[in-house]
């Protein structure tokens, strides 16, 4: 599932491509994609159609796109979902191949299958974008597994007082206090409690056995026993492996690229996410993967030792 650096990637190479773009036809192909309305028609104005993108913003996971309107379009990926520009391929004559080769994942479609947006599968909308002189294009929504969806909000301040207020702090800024405040009361498990969007957004799976790691805490650790010193490390880790890896355009394991259809390069960076098994490479010691939260998480039990549970 793209976490934070991937949906704050995605929202920095989709900015230059859509802000300013009045939006034109919209193709809705699954309605149950839409998540609020719920029932009912949707009204293409909501789903920006004959509207200018103004902005982009993002809160955790989720990706909003400002109208002139006061409208916003609320965009969470899920677990497969991509959303990506491509250019109408009538405004110039088309190549076998781009000048710039984009890399490709083992799933991803041929450079020119994606300029050709009818062609594929799984895409549930389809904005059309005419830009200043002339030029269009298509942004595109595309969802294998459909845990992805689009919320139509009728203004920021409607987003920012209902669906974003429950979202704990962005992880790119979390603090210690934060930290402290929000979990230490928590008797689940710290990377139970690290899922929790309620608690600090944009933290899943891959990132918080990451930043744990670097923390030196393991992940079953109950998170009201944590100390001050821990929550310091910790907020330290988050902030420092969400840096990292927005910096190298997130981590693509399947499905995720950015509005251009690159992958990001983070995975190959990974210190215990997917390597059970293999050599820590802090100290050698074999990895260890157990399940928390339902979810598979790897750990180094030499670097990460579990704490006995002693009250504070």
């Amino acid at each position: 599932m793209p976490e934070l650096p991937e949906v704050e990637h995605l929202r920095r190479t989709l900015e230059p491509l859509v802000v300013g773009a009045v939006v034109g036809t919209v193709n809705l192909r699954r309605r149950s994609i839409v998540r609020a309305p719920k029932r009912g028609r949707v009204d293409p104005v909501r789903l920006l159609a004959g509207r200018r993108i103004i902005g982009l913003d993002r809160r955790g996971k989720q990706l909003a796109i400002l109208a002139d309107s006061g409208g916003v379009l609320v965009i969470h990926l899920g677990m497969t979902g991509r959303l990506f520009v491509r250019p109408d391929p009538r405004d110039a004559p088309r190549r076998a191949t781009p000048s710039v080769a984009p890399r490709t994942t083992p799933d991803a479609a041929p450079y020119a299958a994606l300029e050709e947006p009818d062609s594929l599968d799984h895409v549930h909308c389809i904005w059309r974008l005419h830009r200043p002189g002339g030029r269009t294009s298509a942004m595109i929504f595309r969802d294998p597994r459909r845990f992805g969806g689009l919320w139509c909000i009728d203004s920021r301040e409607e987003l920012l007082a209902s669906r974003w207020t429950e979202l704990g702090p962005d992880a790119l800024a979390v603090t210690p206090a934060d930290l402290m405040t929000r979990l230490g009361a928590s008797r689940r498990a710290v990377k139970a409690a690290l899922l929790d969007q309620h608690a600090v957004a944009g933290v899943g799976n891959i990132y918080a056995d990451e930043a744990l790691h670097r923390a030196g805490i393991h992940p079953m650790r109950r998170a009201a026993l944590l100390q001050m010193s821990d929550w310091e490390r910790l907020a330290d880790a988050i902030r420092t492996v969400m840096g990292e890896a927005l910096r190298s355009g997130g981590s693509t394991l399947r499905d995720y690229v950015d509005a251009e259809g690159r992958p990001g390069e983070f995975a190959w960076r990974h210190r215990v996410y997917g390597r059970g098994g293999e050599p820590c490479l802090g100290c050698d010691s074999r990895l260890r993967s157990i399940t928390v939260a339902q979810r598979t998480t790897v750990y180094c039990p030499t670097c990460q030792p579990m704490a006995r549970n002693r009250k504070r």
